[in-house]
């Protein structure tokens, strides 16, 4: 069964010939997707809203409504501007492509298609928006979904590897103090830090998510955890200090001022990472690597300024 998530997915085939309609249907389900049809466009549109599939193959010449209305109102419409829309025309012609894509659609397929050209189409399109889905919208970065998914996966594989758990210090503080969207460019810039040193120090398939808010997670073998980490913390450190206004780089610490009226004073930014492997003792559930990363967490915290921290050993920057 082929599925997104948790189900298989679901595959709306919008095709006015009953030939191209059995032959998509019988291929289709072949590969492990659900499939329902429609012969025209209002039936299409009234289907989506019924039962909303996962993916859209929508011809253009089809009746009451044309492929390029269906798709345009698919698109403006808010439950169903999620759903991909795959294109089969047999206008080959630059400027038909052009129009569809310019209406929403995500994928073109010309008439007369090779079947192993548009279940790869089908694949690629699927996946693209499961990741989307799954992203968090301001990093853009694998969300919760996703991270559990990658761990269980590294967990069952029962390969060597290391579970890497950012957490920003003091970010309350500093959104209180220069507001959230600066707040946002501190997210972001972290996201940007982690995707890039991972990219350079790490290994092709390693992994980096956003667990949300300012924790960030990555996935990599043991060999690579420590030097990642590190590099982490320096780029972070750099980023930091161009997001802080001059006098509070020379301070050292933010000044906030609480209600009551007394001024406190906080450490600039700064990284825990909490390194949780399991070379030294196995891991069966994501729930074990969670209870450790959060002691970790706990006593990296603990700690002032930047720290790396691996089984109870605290490694300052």
């Amino acid at each position: 069964m082929t599925s997104i998530g948790s189900h298989c997915a679901r595959i709306l085939v919008v095709d006015d010939e009953p030939p191209i309609r059995e032959i998509l249907q019988f291929q289709l389900e072949t590969a492990g997707f659900q499939v329902a049809c429609a012969e025209n466009g209002q039936e299409g549109l009234q289907m989506v809203a019924h039962d909303p599939p996962d993916l859209v193959l929508l011809d253009l010449m089809i009746p009451e409504l044309d492929g390029y209305e269906v798709c345009r109102r698919l698109k403006a419409d808010y439950g169903s501007r999620h759903i991909p829309v795959i294109i089969l025309t047999a206008r080959a012609e630059i400027t038909e492509k052009l129009k569809g894509l310019e209406n929403g659609a995500n994928d073109y397929v010309t008439k007369p298609f090779s079947m192993p050209e548009l279940l790869m189409r089908v694949q690629n399109v699927l996946a693209w928006s499961q990741s989307q889905r799954e992203a968090n919208p301001l990093t853009g970065l694998p969300g919760n979904v996703s991270i559990e998914r990658e761990l269980t996966q590294r967990i069952d594989a029962g390969s060597p590897f290391a579970f890497i758990y950012t957490d920003i210090d003091n970010f309350k503080a500093f959104n209180d103090y220069y507001g959230y969207a600066r707040g946002d460019e501190v997210i972001k810039a972290t996201a940007r830090i982690l995707q890039t040193v991972v990219d350079e120090l790490g290994n092709p398939d390693d992994f980096v998510g956003h667990v949300g808010g300012d924790d960030f997670v990555a996935m990599t073998t043991p060999d690579r955890a420590d030097g990642l980490s590190r590099r982490v913390i320096e780029r972070f450190q750099t980023s930091a200090r161009d997001l802080l206004e001059p006098e509070d780089v020379e301070r050292g610490y933010l000044k906030i001022r609480r209600r009551s009226g007394e001024v406190m004073k906080i450490e600039s930014l700064g990284l825990t990472v909490a390194i949780v492997t399991n070379a030294r003792r196995p891991v069966t559930h994501i729930g074990h690597v969670a209870d450790i990363a959060s002691e970790l967490k706990r006593y990296g915290k603990s700690m002032s300024g930047s720290v790396v921290v691996r089984e109870r050993r605290g490694e300052k920057k």
